[in-house]
């Protein structure tokens, strides 16, 4: 199972979102890569935002391996689930997508994870790490457990 986070830049939602994933995954003995990746390649090969770095470390999860990448169209064979963080980020990587397969993989965060709001707020402007961290956490548990009961895991 190869699971993609996407967001804008890969700095601070996907690594958030591939941090807690991966925690939550080992926990859950889940057989599984994680990856996370950005529409944008503004910060291509730059660690995660040291805010992101923060508040993952304040919930017990290390982030900072981790590099920005760029999305490409091959990721959408390559990935079985693609989770982008808002609409912005959905229409950009539906448009990689040459086959009707590869856009049923990829699919809104929260809109997948059981949430009533729809997107992860870019919290790059508005200082709401915490917030964004508690919305993808609580996701990432229900994407896990979904997962796990669609593959008999």
């Amino acid at each position: 199972m190869k699971i993609l986070m996407v967001c804008l830049g890969n700095i601070c939602r996907s690594p958030l979102a591939q941090g807690v994933m991966e925690h939550i995954a080992m926990q859950k003995k889940m057989d599984c890569t994680i990856d996370s990746a950005g529409t944008s390649s503004f910060h291509n090969g730059q660690p995660p935002d040291p805010r992101s770095i923060a508040v993952a470390k304040d919930n017990g999860i290390d982030i900072t391996h981790q590099r920005s990448q760029l999305l490409v169209a091959s990721d959408l064979d390559q990935y079985d689930y693609i989770f982008v963080m808002d609409k912005s980020n959905y229409r950009d990587t539906v448009a990689l997508a040459s086959t009707e397969d590869q856009k049923e993989k990829i699919k809104l965060f929260l809109e997948f994870g059981g949430s009533d709001i729809l997107e992860v707020p870019d919290p790059y402007y508005t200082l709401g790490f915490d917030y964004v961290y508690n919305l993808i956490s609580e996701a990432c548990q229900i994407i896990c457990d979904k997962i796990i009961a669609e593959h008999n895991l």
